[in-house]
């Protein structure tokens, strides 16, 4: 076990005042740009407060957000359950694992997002953002009050070097993609700092806000590689205690946190102790968890919630279950083809395996009826495409007619349903005429192309949950001729094969933010397809998703990023670079009962990370 040692507070500062952005100009308009030109108000002024479509919701000098208690009781501990292992404590770093944790309970933003709006966000590290009126800078000031851990100043110079950091060489690519509008960054003084942009983008400023900030003292002029298990030195409310390389990591709330009585942190981050500690099989952690190993568990099996959740301290109350609605664009899951292997470089081939997917028989069979099937990238969500492109959707798409399937115009895209042998059997025969069309002829049972090469390839999964319901998919596979398998490898292996592509088919979730932007161009953009560690797992390299990405990033407004969405969704899923898979509506979790949480759920919000902002103990 590895202790921290406490970092030295070189002076005691006073408590600061709580945000008062009362007296501070209120943003009236929203920033919005065209493709071909922005439109932007005829002045700049510093605001507390942002939104991308729409006023904030809370108002200057507002007390808390409405989903947390703001008279929640500080004290207690917290224990949680992780996947697998860790072997870093920079969660920046491509190569590694990094502890769970790090990310929410160290590491603060300028902005803090609030989650009962699509994409507002209100300040934290900075207090005021003013945005320039050209739309082509956007000036953070920060608040006199932010501290690091260690009791030195949150400075612009600081925020300067966590950005030339994070977009540097040594960190992930994912933040060189998402700010990737971004032609550099000034520290103006000591308290301002400067982002200029090389063009116009209507959501640049927001998604800035969401920039993780740390010391300059903490790489102590190192490269941030040389930083893989370097206690972090950031301003956040915990503090790293002690650690074990791969199977805990603790975490002790920062008495002198400098934030505790900000609007944004106002009864939130209330236990005294967080921990986390690793398992390798979820099976087992569910065991643990109901022998009282830790506390809280969001389930996402299932067959485990139907049949597993039960026993006497769930009987007798001390134990408790339920599931909870949310409002979250459910994004895209599935079987994702890499179509960076030659084998599935052909669409009717891609399309012919998805016919191969009974989901109805699984959702009944194994999934307990509990699911709805992925038909959108932005499942769950006003932005996904319905029916035929009309109007402005099919204006937006017209241009792009000599360079689409015309079915994108003709057909409305489903996925393949069965349910029954005799739709099943249907789908297999449509299967077999698209790989016949392709060049796939049946040869002494297995399917072979004109090089005599048979279709072959492996599914790697990461848990073995999954087995049983990939069998099923491969069992009808092999009816067809292909010859697929699958294969369960540990986290660290699994997550190291995707960040360089080396794979033939994966589970993957491409999750999505009420408002889609810039993340789009690490998801799906050609320029991602090829960059070690994206998240463009299916290798998509295609002009006109390039182009409608822009147009999402660029639209104007509300209901033109909404038709460009659709309209992206409509081609990537005509694409067929993936077998949907499914989604629920619903969050499914069991806790012990000694915690009080907020009578007001918020819309969009992740279960662990809200139980961890702003539950507290009932046993302090």
């Amino acid at each position: 076990m590895h202790s921290i040692s406490p970092l030295p507070v070189e002076r005691i500062r006073a408590p600061h005042p709580p945000f008062d952005s009362g007296r501070r100009a209120w943003l009236r308009g929203l920033v919005a740009s065209a493709l071909g030109g922005l439109v932007l108000p005829r002045w700049a002024q510093a605001a507390p407060a942002l939104a991308l479509g729409y006023e904030p919701g809370y108002p200057p000098g507002f007390s808390h957000f409405k989903y947390v208690n703001p008279a929640a009781p500080k004290g207690g501990a917290l224990v949680l359950s992780a996947a697998g292992s860790f072997d870093s404590l920079n969660p920046f770093l491509l190569k590694g694992m990094a502890a769970a944790g790090l990310g929410m309970l160290v590491f603060e933003t300028l902005l803090e997002r609030s989650l009962d709006e699509p994409f507002s966000a209100y300040g934290l590290l900075a207090e005021d953002v003013e945005l320039a009126e050209d739309g082509l800078s956007v000036t953070f000031r920060l608040n006199t009050a932010a501290l690091f851990s260690d009791g030195e100043p949150v400075h612009a110079e600081d925020v300067k070097f966590s950005f030339e950091t994070l977009t540097g060489s040594d960190a992930h690519p994912q933040y060189r993609f998402y700010w990737a509008d971004v032609a550099g960054v000034e520290a103006l003084d000591s308290r301002h700092v400067r982002f200029n942009f090389a063009r116009q983008n209507p959501e640049l400023h927001l998604i800035l806000g969401e920039m993780p900030v740390f010391s300059r003292r903490w790489l102590g002029g190192g490269a941030l590689a040389q930083a893989a298990m370097k206690p972090p030195l950031a301003s956040g409310p915990y503090l790293l205690e002690r650690f074990d390389i791969g199977k805990s990591v603790h975490y002790r709330r920062n008495p002198d946190y400098w934030a505790r009585d900000l609007n944004t942190r106002r009864g939130m981050f209330n236990f005294d102790r967080i921990s986390f500690k690793y398992y390798k099989d979820r099976t087992v952690a569910l065991e643990a968890f109901k022998a009282g190993e830790f506390d809280f568990f969001f389930e996402n099996h299932s067959k485990r919630w139907a049949r597993d959740h039960v026993g006497p301290r769930y009987r007798s109350g001390e134990i408790r279950k339920t599931e909870l609605p949310h409002g979250n664009n459910a994004g895209m899951q599935g079987f994702v083809f890499n179509t960076r292997r030659a084998m599935f470089a052909d669409v009717r081939v891609r399309r012919a395996i998805a016919l191969a997917l009974d989901f109805e028989w699984s959702n009944h069979n194994l999934f307990y009826d509990q699911y709805s099937r992925c038909d959108s990238y932005f499942s769950n969500s006003e932005l996904a495409a319905r029916g035929l492109p009309e109007d402005e959707e099919l204006a937006l798409l017209q241009p792009f007619r000599d360079r689409l399937p015309e079915a994108v115009f003709t057909q409305t895209w489903c996925p393949p349903q069965a349910g029954t042998p005799e739709k099943l059997r249907a789908n297999l025969r449509e299967a077999r005429r698209l790989l016949s069309e392709a060049g796939w002829t049946l040869r002494e049972g297995g399917l072979v192309n004109a090089q005599g090469e048979a279709l072959r390839f492996e599914i790697v999964l990461d848990q073995k949950a999954f087995e049983r319901i990939v069998a099923p998919f491969v069992y009808n596979l092999r009816k067809l001729g292909i010859e697929a398998g699958y294969r369960t490898i540990d986290a660290a292996l699994y997550q190291r094969r995707l960040d360089r592509f080396d794979f033939d088919m994966v589970v993957d979730a491409f999750g999505q933010s009420q408002s889609p932007g810039n993340e789009l161009m690490g998801l799906f953009h050609s320029s991602a397809a090829d960059s070690e560690g994206s998240r463009n797992t299916p290798g998509v390299r295609d002009p006109v998703v390039d182009a409608l990405i822009e147009k999402v990033i660029y639209a104007p407004d509300r209901a033109s990023k909404i038709i460009a969405a659709r309209a992206l969704d409509r081609v990537l899923l005509h694409g067929e670079y993936l077998v949907t898979n499914w989604y629920s509506g619903t969050y499914r979790i069991a806790w012990w009962d000694k915690f009080g949480r907020p009578d007001i759920l918020p819309l969009f919000y992740a279960p662990e990370s809200w139980m961890i902002a702003t539950w507290w103990s009932l046993k302090s």
